[in-house]
């Protein structure tokens, strides 16, 4: 079939089109430039070259701006990757997620540090964990809570003994898809998946494909490799994830809560990356113990409740010591930088047997 001729006045409009590529490319390749002499200066005086509240900043700034009609959050997604492809020239990051590539984990990393980054995939959360405490990986991200499932208790055990802390977070929007080898639902005899996408569409699945094994893997795109060597298999998981391994979506959006969200932290060692400065919209969260004795979760309240400061999560993990004790995940609306939460944290300190702050960060609307 013949391609239709264009008018001269479309040929006209994609000549200007192409004149003002051009124009944006110069000037991106300027502002690299300048990067490049940024990241000299930053390493002459042992600068750190990632800083995500600049970053913030540039991006608030450039939304401000924005007179349109591209709208504000195309022109943020935008700019966040020319930061990330000027960064890589200052100093490429390297980012430990849970691979293979395709996870929801690897998305958002991407989020976070945008698509130039350097992202190490790692087998479980627990090699995570590793490659950023043994300095292999400068930052990781890790799963910590899914709106319908709850915690990932994997990830809380981690925090308790790593010298890592958290510095930031990402708030994803997960859609889980059916995906199998065949274009139809018909012979699928297991499905693959990490088990909390698995309970987070257990519904589904229970309706749907009652009489079909349920097999839990490392991830969900460990799944969707699997499901591609199979054709009885299948995965579910992210879009991307389908195209990735060639495999067809034949249910869409299976999960049971349609706005099901998960919480991935963003960690690092301390030399990497102090805390955060206050932004006034920030999370401190901690993880403490105390004795095992009447009265003892009262007095854990008390200097919350004396200072004024909001707890917006509390969760428990056995001690693993064989005398029932506990230890609590805590999370405190504010930075310790104010001084009302600096008070509650330094009686919460005096009092608590255990007490280790996992970090203070930025939370997202």
């Amino acid at each position: 079939m013949a391609e239709p001729v264009a008018s001269a006045a479309l040929l006209a409009l994609r000549d200007q089109i192409d004149s003002l590529d051009r124009q944006l490319l110069d000037l991106l390749n300027q502002r690299a430039r300048v990067a490049e002499q940024v990241g000299e200066i930053k390493r002459a005086e042992g600068t750190p070259f990632f800083r995500p509240d600049r970053v913030a900043q540039v991006i608030d700034k450039i939304r401000a701006a924005n007179p349109g009609p591209l709208k504000a959050e195309h022109v943020a997604a935008i700019w966040r990757e020319i930061m990330s492809a000027c960064l890589a020239l200052e100093s490429p990051q390297r980012v430990a997620v849970l691979g293979p590539v395709g996870t929801f984990c690897e998305q958002a990393a991407i989020e976070y540090f945008g698509g130039a980054a350097d992202l190490v995939y790692c087998a479980s959360f627990d090699e995570v964990f590793h490659a950023t405490a043994s300095g292999s990986a400068q930052f990781g991200v890790v799963g910590v809570e899914n709106m319908t499932e709850g915690v990932v208790t994997r990830s809380l055990d981690l925090f308790l003994h790593t010298p890592c802390h958290v510095v930031g977070e990402v708030s994803l929007l997960i859609r889980h898809n059916l995906m199998c080898k065949e274009p139809s639902m018909r012979g699928i005899q297991a499905v693959l998946a990490h088990p909390q996408a698995l309970a987070q569409c257990q519904g589904w699945l229970n309706k749907h494909l009652p009489d079909v094994e349920r097999r839990a893997v490392s991830s969900n795109a460990e799944g969707a490799r699997l499901a591609a060597t199979n054709p009885s298999w299948a995965a579910l998981g992210s879009e991307r994830a389908s195209t990735l391994f060639g495999l067809h979506i034949v249910a869409h959006a299976v999960q049971d809560e349609a706005y099901n969200r998960t919480r991935f932290a963003i960690i690092c060692l301390p030399q990497t990356m102090a805390t955060p400065p206050a932004t006034g919209r920030d999370c401190t969260s901690l993880v403490v113990s105390v004795p095992n004795r009447p009265g003892a979760m009262h007095d854990l309240l008390v200097p919350l409740k004396t200072h004024g400061v909001s707890m917006t999560r509390l969760e428990s993990r056995p001690a693993r010591t064989g005398q029932w004790d506990y230890y609590f995940y805590i999370d405190l609306d504010g930075h310790p930088s104010q001084p009302n939460v600096a008070a509650a944290l330094a009686e919460l300190r005096e009092i608590c047997a255990f007490f280790k702050m996992l970090g203070a960060y930025p939370v997202k609307n």
